[in-house]
């Protein structure tokens, strides 16, 4: 089931679906695109995260995109930990915030090798897929969080 974000999710809501990506998921991505200015600010953000780090890849593919640029980004994979959760909760105030040259792109979410929280930054699209019934129901419950199934 694909459960689609309807407006940015910003402040508690923002924190509250951070803490249920945290408990699902066993690890996040964030993407380093070459071809975009960065600021000082993602290179902290990334320096914080580092003990959670598990690889970075060059890719052309990253939770709902698909890179036609010449040359690959990296995208950054981590270990869904307490430090980690906190170091995004800090470095940021909304999901569609994560977008160069300010943050790495892309906070996404994965499941066991499966995306579960996509987001497309820089074209304010996120969603969820799931067909867990318990995690469909913690979802819906996030308060504040406007979804269309």
């Amino acid at each position: 089931m694909f459960m689609f974000i309807e407006t940015n999710p910003k402040d508690k809501i923002y924190r509250d679906l951070l803490d249920l990506a945290f408990e699902i998921c066993n690890e996040f991505v964030l993407v380093v695109r070459n071809d975009i200015g960065k600021n000082e600010n993602i290179y902290d953000v990334l320096w914080e995260l580092q003990y959670s780090l598990k690889e970075v890849k060059e890719q052309f593919e990253w939770p709902g995109t698909i890179y036609g640029g010449k040359q690959p980004v990296l995208v950054y994979y981590y270990d869904t930990d307490k430090q980690a959760k906190e170091t995004l909760k800090q470095a940021s105030n909304s999901v569609h915030d994560w977008v160069q040259p300010n943050l790495p792109e892309d906070l996404s979410f994965i499941k066991n090798h499966v995306p579960w929280l996509i987001n497309t930054s820089h074209e304010y699209e996120s969603y969820i897929e799931t067909e867990d019934e318990e995690e469909i129901s913690k979802i819906i419950k996030i308060k504040g969080l406007k979804i269309r199934l």
